[in-house]
């Protein structure tokens, strides 16, 4: 467990230079709440804007050639996956948290009133959007690199609309499950969290039989 998180503190350390950057991209999303006097509005884009700077990792270490460091440290490619998974983790949880207290904040100034649902409704897509783009972002920057892997980030997009399209397809009674669902704070709660598990179990699996396949 040490080795993950001085891989993950490595990650860290990479990114520091970047770090204006990412409070930058973290605060941007305020003014898109304010513009549509959403919550849920500013914390989707402050978790798809968040889930974009996860390839400074990747990018630092190809531009300075640190594939040879990475493959002499005394740590297994499993934990450094793993450590590198738990920083994107920790990034997308700060914007989070972030987001939570600044767009309100905005918000209630502009007159706009916040319910619980509201709140309830804000974290569970930030969160399932955020774990969407990143499941699919850290394998394909894994197998293809910080430049190539970026079309990765299309795929996401991609699936979430073609979701919505089958949405508004199924039959009524489906219709009537999904909406019993999303008007339930504790269930939805509840679905995306063993959702998001599952999806990161088997994106941080497929990063880690990618790189054990890779000349190091």
């Amino acid at each position: 467990m040490s080795n993950i998180w001085k891989s993950a503190k490595l990650d860290f350390s990479l990114v520091k230079p970047y770090v204006k950057t990412i409070c930058f991209t973290m605060i941007l999303p305020v003014v898109f709440a304010a513009i549509n006097r959403s919550l849920l509005t500013g914390i989707s884009f402050a978790m798809c804007f968040i889930a974009m700077t996860t390839g400074y990792t990747f990018s630092i270490t190809e531009k300075n050639s640190m594939e040879r460091l990475y493959g002499i440290l005394p740590i297994r490619k499993s934990d450094m996956v793993i450590g590198r998974y738990i920083f994107i983790i920790i990034m997308g949880l700060t914007a989070l948290i972030f987001s939570l207290i600044a767009h309100p904040v905005i918000l209630t100034i502009l007159g706009e009133s916040i319910s619980i649902f509201d709140y309830i409704s804000a974290v569970v897509t930030g969160i399932f959007l955020f774990a969407l783009y990143t499941v699919f972002q850290l394998p394909g920057y894994y197998k293809l690199g910080s430049i190539k892997g970026r079309v990765f980030m299309y795929i996401p997009v991609a699936g979430f609309l073609i979701t919505l399209l089958l949405i508004t397809k199924s039959p009524v009674g489906e219709s009537m499950l999904l909406f019993t669902v999303i008007n339930s704070p504790i269930l939805l709660m509840l679905l995306a969290v063993i959702f998001v598990i599952a999806m990161y179990v088997v994106s941080i699996l497929v990063s880690i039989k990618i790189l054990k396949n890779k000349e190091m």
